[in-house]
């Protein structure tokens, strides 16, 4: 990312994190960013970390868990005052008492957990128990995907824009804006009508790819699809044209087009790599395999250029004790497949390998040297049960939960109440089958309503149950709790 930054820029973020790390001088603290993108189920995965480190729930694979070294971890005011907060109690209720899946995420937010423990070191114990600030930050993946936009210039971006918008994948969604656009004179005189209806089917077409029958996942500029209090402001009105002129004439369209994408750039990009991305040091990228998968193969090869559009974006490598002053680096990176609950466990191990290998290529195109990459099959809420079924002869292995009202399998609807038994079907053992054009056999995987959790004797609800949820934190956190 330093090549999309000024030496300007560069100064300010030392500036930043040198004040950042003054203040937590005698409170360690990790920063960890939590992003993925749409329906990857971040809000559920913060909540469920938190649930579990402070309900006590089951983290065997989290060693200052297992090894009974966990004191308490408990919520405390986060230090950004001008950042909103994570509604966790909000989510608690959603998941726990009405057993909905809570809101997706739709801007930035943050928590700060604290962890009391005790140190495996005896020397350590001498000094009393260790404590560590967790500051979670969540945002949209939508959003980092608009950083690489900060090393282009309007003809790239519009060059790109229409190339993928005229793909096999995208031609037909993409033809209301493209009708719209190829009759736009670039050298014609500014018009904020036809700005803002180049902008409203640009914002559509968006849309349209990122719904569930095509799960694409390469959308910029993300905040047409997130646009929160800068909804209707110039910069966010604009589009790409797929006709342009060698140089813009002033008040032309091109002009005001091209104004406004480095505006956008300005105001919205720039800001947010400055204040959250740069001060990172941890970071999990959760991704919803799953959805890719059953969209097929044009799917799984865009979220393979989405993830590495993402690394591309983050600041890794590792600090010594003096450079760390100055600037934090992003030394661990985990990859997160979401939803191993709408598997069986045998298809788990193909879920990872699937992962990667969309990783392996992201990350060698990334170029993430110094950083710890990891990558895990993971729920961080369990939804299902495992059982077996036995249909003409054969027993296959299946996973039972509640489908979401609304929810089909061929001709059956779900009603949101009824338990059923899903086989969803085997993940092909060579992970490159999902690239080649011709799909193989899909899967089924809906969408299943939050478990409904068990309660102690003294009416104590038990912590929300997940799959290896545990072995996620002991990889972001594991270090910085000996």
């Amino acid at each position: 990312m330093n090549r999309l930054t000024s030496l300007g820029d560069e100064a300010l973020i030392a500036l930043d994190t040198a004040a950042g790390r003054a203040a937590g001088l005698f409170n360690p603290n990790v920063r960890l960013g939590v992003t993925g993108l749409s329906r990857a189920g971040k809000t559920v995965f913060i909540t469920a970390l938190v649930h579990n480190l402070i309900h006590g729930g089951r983290l065997p694979l989290f060693d200052v868990a297992h090894s009974n070294r966990l004191a308490r971890a408990f919520l405390e005011p986060q230090p950004d005052d001008g950042v909103p907060r994570f509604a966790y109690e909000d989510h608690v209720r959603s998941l726990v008492d009405e057993r909905i899946w809570p809101d997706s995420t739709r801007s930035i937010s943050q928590l700060r957990l604290t962890i009391d423990y005790e140190s495996a070191s005896a020397w350590n114990r001498l000094f009393g128990r260790g404590r560590l600030h967790v500051d979670i930050i969540d945002y949209p993946g939508e959003w980092l995907l608009d950083l690489p936009l900060l090393g282009k210039d309007f003809a790239v971006f519009s060059e790109e824009a229409e190339s993928a918008a005229r793909s096999p994948a995208r031609e037909a969604v993409a033809a209301g804006w493209l009708a719209v656009a190829d009759t736009v004179d670039p050298d014609a005189e500014a018009d904020e009508v036809l700005a803002g209806r180049l902008a409203e089917t640009f914002r559509a077409y968006l849309a349209e790819c990122r719904a569930a029958n095509l799960a694409l996942s390469t959308l910029p500029p993300g905040r047409f699809l997130m646009p929160g209090d800068m909804e209707g402001s110039p910069a966010l009105t604009f589009a790409p044209l797929t006709k342009r002129a060698d140089r813009a004439r002033p008040g032309s369209m091109q002009a005001m087009m091209q104004r406004r994408y480095e505006a956008y750039k300005s105001l919205v990009v720039k800001p947010f790599f400055r204040a959250h991305i740069t001060r990172l040091d941890r970071q999990i990228v959760l991704v919803d395999a799953l959805s890719a998968i059953n969209a097929g193969h044009a799917a799984v090869a865009d979220l393979e250029r989405a993830l590495t559009e993402i690394l591309t974006c983050f600041r890794p490598g590792t600090n010594n004790p003096f450079s760390a002053l100055i600037q934090r680096r992003i030394d661990r990176i985990l990859i997160a497949a979401t939803k191993a609950d709408h598997l069986h466990h045998e298809s788990h191990a193909r879920l990872e390998a699937i992962i990667e290998r969309i990783v392996a290529n992201a990350a060698k195109k990334a170029s993430l040297s110094g950083a710890s990459v990891n990558t895990v099959a993971l729920a961080a809420v369990r939804a299902t049960r495992e059982a077996t079924v036995n249909e003409k002869g054969e027993t296959l292995p299946v996973v039972v939960g509640t489908p979401i009202a609304g929810e089909t399998i061929g001709a059956e609807t779900f009603d949101g109440n009824r338990e059923t038994a899903i086989f969803p079907g085997d993940l092909p053992a060579d992970p490159s089958a999902l690239f080649e054009p011709v799909d193989a056999a899909s899967q089924r995987f809906v969408r299943m309503r939050p478990p409904r959790l068990e309660k102690t004797a003294e009416g104590v609800t038990l912590s929300l149950p997940h799959i290896r949820l545990d072995k996620a934190l002991q990889f972001l956190l594991g270090d910085r709790l000996k």
